[in-house]
Formats: C-alpha cells, structure tokens, sequence
C-alpha cells in the first residue's frame, strides 16, 4: 500500500514539477517526492517541511495555522502564502484529498513563478482522487472497530478484558501499539446511529454503550490488567443505588461499583433561587469514543470531537467526559471510567461542563467513585428533601466559598443575617455543626454526591 502511494506522490511531482509530500489529515506524512527537475536550494527544506519529512508529523500549531486557510473544506487548490516567522520559507499549494465528501489528506507542493498551470493543478487533482480512494480502502478495512471497542468496554472478567484489548491492539495494528490517545464519552446517544470513524477527524474507533437501559442494572467488570483483580461497575443507579446494604452490588476486591453510573442532573425546584436533586433520566445510551492525540498537553483533538458528536445528538442535555491521555491501550479500563465520570460530573456541574475533563472536574473524581446512595447519608436526608432546596442551595453556596459569609451572601444575593438564619436551620435539619470541619466535610460531599 506504501509503495502506492509513493508512486502516486512521484506522479503529481513529475506532472508539476515541483516537489511534493503527502500528509493522511491528522498530518501525518505517509510520502514525499523531490522532482529531479525541480530547483533545490536550501528554501526546498524550510523547517516546516524538514520536521514533516523527519519526524513523519508535524506539530499542533503547525497544523492549526495550515487549517486556517480552510483547506479541510476546500474541494480544490489552495494557496498558501510564505510565513517565514511561522517556519514555513516558501509559498506552498494544498490539494485536499478527499473521497466522497470526505477529506482523508493533504497534498503539499512549494510553490514557484510562474507556478503550475490550472490545467496542470486539474490533472493533479485527479490524483489525488486516486490516493483517496487508496486511503479509504485502507480505513475501510479496518475502520468498524465498533465490535472489537465495545468487547474491551464491556468485558465481565479479567481474562474478557486481555483478550478484548489484545483484539482491539490488533485491529488498530501500529496505531494501537504505543499511539497516544484519550477516551471521550457522550451521554445521553440520542442520535439514530453512530458516526463512522472516517467522519470523525482523529477517531480510531468509536461505539454506542448501553447506559441504564431497561431499568436494571447493568454490570461491567472491568479488568485490571490480570494482577489487581477487576472492578464491577454498574451503569444505573436505581433504588438503593451501586453498593447499597443488601443489593449485593459492591465490586470484587472490595472496591465499590457505580464509577460509571448514569449522569445526574440537577433540577430547578422549590422556591426561588432553589435546587432540588432528582434522579437522572433512563438515557439508554453512550457513545465511546477512541480519539488518537499528537501531544498529551493538547486534549483539542478529543474536545473538538466531543462537541462535534453532542451537537449530533441534538440534544443540549447532552454532556461528555474526556479521560487522560495514555499511551497505548493498557489503561483502557481506567480511562472509560475516567471518561464516564466527567460527562457524570458535566452534568452534576454546569460549570464544568458541557464538555469535561477528568483533569479538572475536582472532587467529583473521587465523588463519581462512591456508592450511589452516598448522597442519603441520614445526617443530610432530610436536607436533601426537595421541600429543602433551597437551604441545601445555601449550603453547598457558603461550602464553595470557604464559610466566608460575606462571599456567600454576594454570590446569593441575600443579607448576612438571612444567611446565618438558613445556616443555622441546616443546623438544626443535619445535626451538624458547621463550625467543625469534618462536620462541613461530610456535608458538603452529601451536597455534591447528590447532583451525581
């Protein structure tokens, strides 16, 4: 297949004369070609180039000023200007790979004057046509990972995972080895089907999850690589939540499920200015999603595909959740728990969300680990009760800030004394005293856990 596209890259560069490379649409260099007829001088090389020639890649802003022209939209020749403070020391032409509408790559030529003719631009264009049409063969034979992603997602035990994993290492060949990626999750899927990974730019394999459907509950257990034992997660929380005293739910090794439970939501209720906390909708599902990254500092890639499949849902309830990045696919596990927890978090949080990473979602790392019906312990049920919301809003508002009354009164528009009145009814409600620490530690977990 290398060697097809070697010879369709030497083809445009002897057909134009000038020297060409070949880039798959994440800039990835897959060919290039120095025309023997060509002028060569030290500008051939700009560092752009040399960097794409060498390293096979190019960086992320490197490909964010190219995308600036528009070229992941054109349908024909893009010139692009010289920069040379951006490295790039010669004019260049773009001709946009593409198959069926899609776009799967980028032909770049360094421009000169006079320049290819538009006669000559055509026939390189119907070149790129054929590498197009290589390239979707190449992603069509193994771009339905949807099986082997779910297998891994889903598997019941220890040795399910290893084997689920090594099949889906497989599928990706190279790029699952030691490619870096982040996992995204969508909830709730609305859509009627799940895109291909071809239309989704850096996807390398995507699948819909059952999330809470049907009502009971639905089990995964998520292995730990063979020497940790596994985690069993439960995807709805229903009556008596993950792990509640005689649901015989709690996961194996001790470690409690509900890590991947269904997104809560919070709900205006009660009086003004007042939240009551419900439990979230039967969503049915989720959508996985495997997103290949250039630089672990840079999370765009997983972000921008997140947003791109919410506003497919059509659906602004819709909220997602984007993992660490990892390096190959050992911590599949952790990182679909991580991913789950955020789009939970997204949703318990407007502030974080509606697209959230695991990286900053705060206490609800730990919080989207516990039981589901952490949120009733007794000192704070009653609190939690929808009649309350409005002091259990006043509450969680003065935890926020700190206990700084004047803060807390700010954020709520209120006076100080209304504060230190509702204050002391949540006293009264809890039996918690909100001058000790473990006593407003306890409270304001309960608050958070409950938006879960």
């Amino acid at each position: 297949m290398k060697g097809d596209y070697q010879e369709l890259v030497d083809e445009i560069s002897a057909l134009l004369a000038v020297p060409a490379t070949l880039e798959n649409r994440d800039f990835g260099l897959i060919a290039f070609a120095h025309d023997s007829g060509s002028e060569f001088d030290e500008t051939t090389l700009d560092p752009v180039r040399t960097r794409s020639i060498l390293t096979r890649k190019s960086t992320p802003a490197v490909r964010s000023w190219f995308e600036g022209f528009g070229i992941a939209r054109a349908t024909g020749p893009v010139r692009i200007p010289a920069a040379p403070d951006a490295g790039v020391f010669r004019d260049r032409i773009c001709l946009p790979v593409r198959h069926r509408g899609i776009v799967l790559g980028y032909v770049w030529l360094l421009d000169a004057s006079p320049g290819p003719t538009a006669a000559q631009l055509a026939a390189a264009m119907e070149v790129t046509a054929r590498i197009g049409t290589l390239l979707a063969d190449e992603e069509r034979a193994g771009a339905d990972l949807s099986r082997e992603f779910r297998a891994a997602l889903t598997a019941e035990h220890d040795w399910h995972y290893d084997m689920a994993v090594s099949a889906l290492r497989t599928a990706l060949g190279g790029a699952g080895t030691d490619a870096l990626h982040a996992v995204v999750c969508v909830t709730p899927w609305t859509a009627t089907e799940a895109p291909s990974s071809r239309s989704l730019p850096g996807a390398a394999a995507l699948c819909t999850v059952s999330w809470g459907a049907g009502g009971g509950a639905r089990a995964w257990q998520l292995g730990a690589g063979g020497s940790g034992g596994s985690r069993t997660v439960f995807l709805d929380a229903d009556a008596g939540g993950a792990g509640a005293p005689g649901s015989g739910r709690t996961g194996r090794t001790g470690t409690p499920g509900g890590g991947a439970g269904r997104a809560g939501r919070p709900r205006s209720g009660g009086s003004e200015g007042s939240e009551g906390f419900v439990d979230p909708d039967d969503t049915g599902q989720a959508l996985a999603v495997l997103v290949r990254l250039r630089s672990a500092d840079a999370l765009a890639p997983a972000v921008t595909a997140a947003d791109r499949l919410r506003a497919m849902t059509g659906a602004g309830a819709a909220t997602a959740g984007v993992a660490a990045p990892r390096r190959g696919l050992a911590g599949l596990n952790t990182a679909w728990l991580e991913a789950t927890s955020a789009a939970r978090a997204a949703r318990a949080e407007p502030r974080l969300g509606p697209v959230a990473e695991w990286a900053v979602i705060g206490p609800y790392r730990m919080l989207t680990a516990l039981p589901a019906d952490t949120a009733r312990d007794p000192a704070v049920r009653e609190l939690l009760d929808r009649s309350h919301g409005e002091l259990a809003r006043t509450a969680e508002v003065f935890l926020d800030n700190a206990g700084q009354a004047g803060r807390t009164a700010a954020a709520l528009g209120i006076h100080r004394q209304t504060l230190y009145y509702r204050l002391s009814r949540v006293e009264r409600l809890t039996g918690l005293d909100l001058a000790e620490g473990e006593d407003r530690l306890l409270l304001h977990m309960a608050l958070k856990a409950a938006r879960l």
